[in-house]
């Protein structure tokens, strides 16, 4: 598999990881009613919209960013992601579990980046 294969599959399970931690969070906290200090306002909707589009973005970026360009976006996005996956979470099981892969992947996407050499025909 190529580079780019790789790093953009690696993306697609980030995503559906990130994805799934958070549906089973909202079924989870509105079936307990919890409350929370903190309010969900639409800056912080936002704010969490744009760092959650990383993923999705990078899924198509992978494959089409020239090999400079790609590789930086994709080391840049990695620290991005897993410093939204510790900083954001929560500690509910089932989202350490999908942390974990999300943050494993996110190193896996650092890795492959980091070392990928340039190649004049990919």
């Amino acid at each position: 598999m190529k580079v780019k294969e790789k790093l953009s599959t690696l993306w697609i399970v980030v995503m559906f990881n990130m994805a799934f931690a958070d549906i089973l969070t909202f079924m989870l906290e509105f079936s307990i009613e919890l409350t929370s200090d903190t309010q969900a306002t639409q800056a912080l909707m936002l704010i969490a919209a744009i760092i959650l589009e990383i993923p999705v973005l990078m899924i198509i970026l992978s494959r089409t960013l020239k090999f400079r360009a790609n590789r930086w976006a994709n080391i840049i996005a990695g620290v991005i992601t897993i410093l939204f996956v510790v900083g954001g979470g929560s500690l509910y099981l089932h989202y350490l579990f999908f942390a974990s892969v999300e943050v494993v992947c996110a190193l896996l996407v650092i890795w492959f980046a980091f070392q990928w050499q340039p190649n004049p025909e990919v």
